[in-house]
């Protein structure tokens, strides 16, 4: 298949039918149904995928804490599979290669955020299983400018994480702007969170993890975390930056308030519940700084995965068929899934 008219003529995929809390498989917000394929546009490739990580923010688009900008779209932004089309534009991909294709989608490349590097923030930014459709699918199409090219060796279940948890960790780490050597606060330990201590510990840091689950706090402590306790727990002395990735507003003040003087907090999540009323001596005062972490830019991605590749993170899957995405979703939210969960081909 190198051409459009190679392209098959449908694919499996599940859409974002009824935004609602997910639930039994069955019952949920998700509908698998079959979709037509069109050729790839000029600069597209189309990638037949053979693996998707199931991030926390598919969750809240099924769930509906994120409107649906689509309708019916198919969810899932860590895909990696076969390129199996090039459009005619398209420049340093060749069918067969491997590819991942993550969040970020599209930006505009003219507006002054993507002039200056900042295109994350750039107004008419696109994303993958938002605003075009993902990789809970059999195929998708990707711009081939915002699509990743990846080593041969790894399983693809092992590098999907890396597309989404892993960059997003990344630019939430260069955010909280962590001293060297200094100690790292990690909230919550999902599938982000533990490639990011990984990277922390590579760099040589620190890290001090807070998760309610004690299977997850085994699991930090297995991967270098020196302390792992409870949400609320303090730390063992003050920290020099903390990340959330916890989607728990409340967890705000209780990582602002475990600061050290001149720290700073970044919140990795898209989504987030109330933050409660701040006292600023306690949790701002002393030049502790609250920051956000929006998306990421494609000088993110790259770095991250050259970076992966050198220090090897181990990556601890959960691996589901891919028409049991329903019940990957469910197991999610209820906090079944210690690492990350990934669908495969059946």
């Amino acid at each position: 298949m190198d051409t459009a008219r190679d392209v098959p003529g449908e694919t499996g995929a599940w859409v974002v039918a009824h935004p609602g809390p997910v639930g039994t498989a069955g019952r949920g917000p998700l509908v698998w149904e079959q979709r037509s394929l069109s050729g790839p546009g000029p600069r597209e490739i189309l990638v037949e995928v053979e693996a998707c990580g199931v991030c926390r923010t598919d969750l809240h688009l099924a769930e509906g804490d994120l409107a649906p900008r689509s309708a019916r779209c198919t969810p899932g932004h860590e895909a990696v599979g076969r390129v199996r089309a090039i459009g005619a534009e398209v420049d340093g991909f060749a069918v067969g290669d491997r590819a991942g294709v993550a969040w970020l989608a599209r930006t505009c490349g003219s507006c002054a955020y993507c002039r200056s590097g900042r295109e994350n923030l750039c107004p008419d930014s696109r994303y993958t299983g938002w605003d075009r459709h993902g990789g809970y699918a059999g195929h998708l199409t990707a711009d081939s400018r915002f699509a990743y090219r990846l080593p041969e060796g790894p399983p693809a279940e092992d590098l999907a994480p890396l597309l989404c948890a892993g960059i997003i960790g990344y630019r939430a780490l260069e955010r909280a702007e962590l001293p060297p050597g200094g100690l790292l606060g990690v909230y919550g330990f999902g599938a982000s969170a533990h490639l990011t201590a990984q990277l922390a510990l590579a760099r040589g840091a620190r890290v001090a993890v807070f998760t309610r689950g004690a299977e997850a706090r085994r699991l930090a402590l297995e991967l270098g975390a020196g302390f792992a306790g409870d949400s609320y727990d303090p730390p063992p002395q003050p920290l020099d930056a903390a990340i959330l990735f916890a989607p728990v507003g409340e967890l705000v003040p209780v990582a602002l308030a475990a600061l050290d003087r001149g720290g700073t907090l970044a919140v990795a999540g898209i989504h987030l519940s109330d933050i409660p009323v701040l006292d600023y001596r306690r949790h701002l005062f002393q030049e502790r700084t609250l920051r956000s972490v929006t998306a990421n830019t494609r000088a993110d991605g790259r770095a991250y995965l050259t970076e992966a590749a050198r220090t090897r993170p181990v990556v601890r899957v959960r691996r589901y068929p891919l028409r049991q995405a329903d019940a990957a979703l469910a197991d999610l939210s209820a906090d079944r899934v210690t690492g990350v969960a990934v669908l495969v081909p059946e």
